[in-house]
This record gives C-alpha cells, structure tokens and sequence, in this order.
C-alpha cells in the first residue's frame, strides 16, 4: 500500500511514509542499477539485496522510480520487480520528470531524478553507485552529467564510490568545488575511483565514522544559506576493486573504440561501460556491485546517526 500524501504528487510507501513521520532514519536508492544497470535476473536480487542491507543497518529503504506517470518513495515487491522485469522502461533524470508524470510513463531514476525526488519527500541520506560528472574531452563537447548542477541545489547526502572512471575525475572535481558542492572522503584522503579504491586525486576533507557524517550535515543544516548536496565519498574495498592495470588497459581501448566508431553525447558513457563489462569479463560490474552495497550499508550508518 502506498499513500499519495501531502508531499505533493509523490507516492510515499506506508514504510516510508510511517518513518519520515517519526523522525526514523531513510535511505533513498536509485533505481537505474536496477533497470539498465545489471542483467536480469541478478538485477531483481541486488535491489532486495540493497533494500535489506539498509534495513539491516536500522533505516528504511526507499527505492524511487516512476511509474504509469506517478513518482514512487519506496516500491513494493511488485514495484520493485517491475522495475527489474519491465521492457522499455525510460532513464529519468531530473529534466525528464515533468514529461514522464505528464504522459503516464514509467522509468527508473538517475542520481539526478533521484535526488531530487527523495529530497521532496523529506529524505536526508541517498545511496548510489558512482556520481555522473565532466566528460572526457570537455573543452570540444561541454559534455557534463545534469547530476553537478541538481547536487548543487538539492540538500542531500549521496553516498557514492566517487564518479565513474570513464569521466574526468579532476575536472568533475574541480566543477563540484565551483558549484559548491561540499565532498567527504570517508576514510580516506584520495577521491575514489568508482571500480577502483582511488583515483589518485586528493580530497579537502576525510571523515572516519557515520557519526562525523552526520555532525557535517547537522551543520550544513545550522549554516543554511543555499541548499547543495554533501557527497560522501566511499571508497570500494581494495580486495574488491577492478584490476587497475586492467582497468586502465580496457578503458583505452574503449576510449579508442568510442572515437573510432563516432559514439559521442549520451551514448558515450553506457558504451564505454558496456566496453568495461565485457572486456573485463564481468569484473567490472562486480566491482560496481561491491561499491553500491558498501554505500548502502554506510548510507544506513549515517541516516540512523543524524536521526539520532
């Protein structure tokens, strides 16, 4: 059961709905991993794999999503197994919203959709994979993820394994410190690398537990001043990562073969990770795998503390 509440036109799920209203620590998650990001069926169990490490940390889950038109805080088993099962399911970012709910259309939600949804609905603490951010080769495209400016005018915490290594990892930075979206490393001084623990780029600021998470946001809610997102940089587990050699040897040649074929705008990511997976056999994603689940138990920590 889902209730459309005060919250504007949002489906808030009773789970959801019942904990927001006692001041009880929710997780969003995205659903794209879901939808576009895993093969099926696997892609069914990690989101209730996901859904249960969360719970497992005392919060509750709330998996976004559009569907025939209506916004979803939280998703049912229903739901969530229409998310994964469901063909021609549309990518939403935070632009496509207002089209989707106007047609009736389904579609799982990017980081931007997501953010901006969970926020609506009250929700502090959001967990994903990697973040979009500046594309290779700006300077000729201005090719940027619409994920930056949404962070940068939405008070969230998104716990994530940095941005996707296929991006430009100083350049997305460096577009974060101008937007003013503030970045935590969590234990750790050096901006991961989504498949990989590190990207070799410092970081300003490292915190060691959830609890220091949560004085930071605490604070951002103190100073107030314009709204911006708090990314908190989780690395992926060193025995768990990709390869870095590996890595760096797929992804060249998949940077060659994106110029070679003429690939360019918003083809150009999913092809480079499509390239990763495959070239990789596999252990790509389950680097990416290893990543959201470790940002899902930590997203869990944080939002249990700032309840608290």
């Amino acid at each position: 059961m889902a209730e459309e509440s005060a919250r504007g036109s949002l489906v808030v799920s009773d789970e959801v709905r019942e904990a927001l209203d006692r001041g009880r620590p929710v997780v969003a998650l995205e659903s794209t991993i879901i939808s576009h990001g895993l093969p099926r069926p696997r892609n069914l169990r990690v989101a209730e794999e996901l859904e249960e490490l969360v719970r497992a940390g005392g919060a509750v889950p709330a998996t976004v999503a559009v569907l025939d038109g209506r916004p979803h805080i939280g998703l049912d088993k229903v739901g969530l197994a229409r998310v994964a099962g469901e063909e021609g399911l549309r990518k939403l970012g935070n632009r496509d919203l207002a089209p989707a709910v106007a047609s009736g259309a389904s579609g799982a939600t990017t980081v931007s959709g997501t953010a901006f949804l969970a926020e609506r609905a009250g929700i502090r603490v959001f967990a994903t994979g990697g973040l979009g951010g500046v594309h290779r080769e700006w300077v000729e495209t201005q090719d940027e993820s619409a994920d930056l400016r949404l962070l940068a005018r939405t008070r969230i915490a998104v716990v994530c394994a940095g941005v996707k290594s296929v991006l430009d990892v100083p350049a997305t930075l460096q577009r974060l410190e101008t937007l003013g979206v503030g970045v935590l490393g969590f234990r750790t001084g050096e901006f991961p690398g989504f498949y990989l623990s590190g990207s070799g780029v410092p970081v300003d600021w490292s915190v060691g537990t959830a609890a220091e998470v949560a004085e930071v946001l605490r604070a951002q809610d103190a100073l107030g001043g314009p709204p911006s997102a708090l990314v908190v940089a989780n690395p992926v587990p060193v025995d768990q990562q990709l390869d870095p050699e590996l890595h760096d040897r797929v992804l060249a040649r998949a940077l060659a073969a994106c110029a070679r074929e003429g690939v360019t705008g918003q083809a150009v990511t999913p092809f480079l990770l499509d390239h990763l997976v495959r070239h990789t056999d596999g252990a790509s994603l389950e680097a990416n795998v290893a990543a959201v689940r470790g940002n899902a138990r930590l997203a869990a920590e944080i939002a249990k503390a700032y309840a608290a």
